[in-house]
């Protein structure tokens, strides 16, 4: 057996034991280091049953895959890294989530440098749900791009300060490159370029003009102060982004910006995320002229989304302590979004998702029953709701299991 063939067994051995067992490895230069190295990743299935109003089918009703990842955490001398990446083979993609590098200059200061969470909103998530709120479908929720985010804590307070160069690279998409800019093949949801040459392209209309937009340049400001008050807390903060949308073709920057307010609260066994957030872009396709929508894409397909929106979300959730067998946390959650978009005939959105979290370990199911009127992912149209949308839209459903173990 050739020498190079046995060292590429070992190595495939070494790997797959690391990442499908989580083995953490603990990297020790005296007893006082703080240096470490952990490996570890998840993987996670899906059950579901939809009623979208279609003619029934057995495939209405479905096991299947999720995802599986890999993640990364670890620090050297101060010095950090953070990193995840995801296989969904459903999708036929896969893609970085985040990656980024780190220095905690002090225990209020960090400096993160590469793929990293855009700071905008309730953070990590503003949702309890394994469906996100509906800001996540349009860039604004647990949105990753490539850049440079510096986080200053004071007391109660913290702010944020990004700016990202673009999106984060993406992923292959029906077996083609992206080249790692303006592909489809993504985690979060950003503007890509529909330029009629992609086999993801299929999403522009008969005789409909390409649109070679990107973002390119954001600014992020994010601050928020805790406010304390008998045993429970409440978080209140402003976010803003402002950008560039490059056209390509025209080789025109216009402009884009989002402004939100939001509240997290502790209050006892609940908890409270709502939240406020205003979306404008400034579009035009590559004949210059003006458009009311854009494409963003992510898990390999785009769709269309006006251009201008509010969007308002309040999330609740309720978490009970429980002991039975290897369940001991359940945390009932109802999560509600409504999209108001500018546009004259443009139709709005609803999302709400009613669930609950169950933990177990290093186990935790989602039970979740999704609707929608206008959504892009709920009904049998996929991606059409969050543009134009139907004047007479059905409340489709979405009951849905996803089983997830992290290690």
């Amino acid at each position: 057996m050739p020498l190079s063939f046995l060292k590429k067994i070992v190595f495939s051995a070494l790997f797959f034991s690391l990442t499908s067992f989580g083995f953490s490895l603990q990297a020790q230069e005296s007893e006082e280091s703080d240096d470490f190295l952990d490996i570890g990743g998840a993987l996670r299935l899906n059950f579901f049953h939809t009623d979208y109003g279609g003619d029934k089918n057995p495939n209405d009703t479905q096991f299947t895959f999720d995802t599986w990842r890999i993640n990364v955490h670890g620090e050297k001398d101060g010095v950090g890294i953070n990193f995840e990446y995801r296989f969904y083979p459903t999708f036929n993609t896969h893609f970085i989530k985040q990656g980024w590098f780190y220095y905690n200059f002090s225990e209020r200061t960090n400096l993160q440098v590469g793929i990293t969470q855009v700071p905008f909103g309730n953070l990590q998530y503003n949702s309890h749900n394994w469906w996100f709120q509906g800001g996540y479908y349009v860039g604004l929720e647990d949105d990753h791009d490539m850049g440079f985010k510096l986080t200053h804590s004071k007391d109660n307070w913290t702010l944020m300060a990004a700016y990202f160069v673009q999106p984060e690279p993406s992923g292959p998409a029906y077996g083609s490159a992206s080249f790692g800019i303006g592909g489809s093949g993504r985690y979060s949801y950003d503007i890509i370029p529909i330029t009629g040459d992609k086999p993801w392209d299929y999403v522009l209309g008969d005789n409909e003009i390409p649109q070679s937009n990107q973002e390119k340049n954001q600014f992020n400001l994010r601050y928020t102060y805790d406010f304390a008050h008998n045993n429970n807390n409440t978080k209140l903060g402003v976010s803003a982004q402002f950008g560039g949308l490059y056209n390509s073709v025209q080789e025109e920057t216009k402009r884009h910006i989002a402004l939100a307010t939001h509240l997290d609260g502790n209050y006892g066994n609940f908890n409270v995320k709502a939240q406020y957030a205003f979306m404008e872009h400034q579009v035009i396709n590559d004949a210059g002229q003006g458009v009311d929508y854009l494409y963003m894409a992510a898990y390999g397909d785009p769709y269309a989304v006006a251009s201008e929106m509010n969007i308002y979300t309040l999330g609740i959730a309720y978490s009970w302590d429980v002991d039975f067998g290897p369940v001991s946390n359940l945390n009932f959650y109802d999560d509600y979004t409504y999209f108001d978009k500018a546009a004259s005939g443009f139709n709005d959105t609803h999302q709400n998702v009613l669930g609950v979290l169950a933990s177990m370990g290093d186990m935790y199911v989602y039970f979740d029953i999704a609707s929608g009127l206008n959504h892009p992912w709920l009904t049998d149209q996929f991606g059409t709701g969050l543009a134009q949308g139907s004047n007479d839209p059905r409340l489709n459903t979405r009951f849905n299991i996803n089983i997830g173990y992290y290690f």
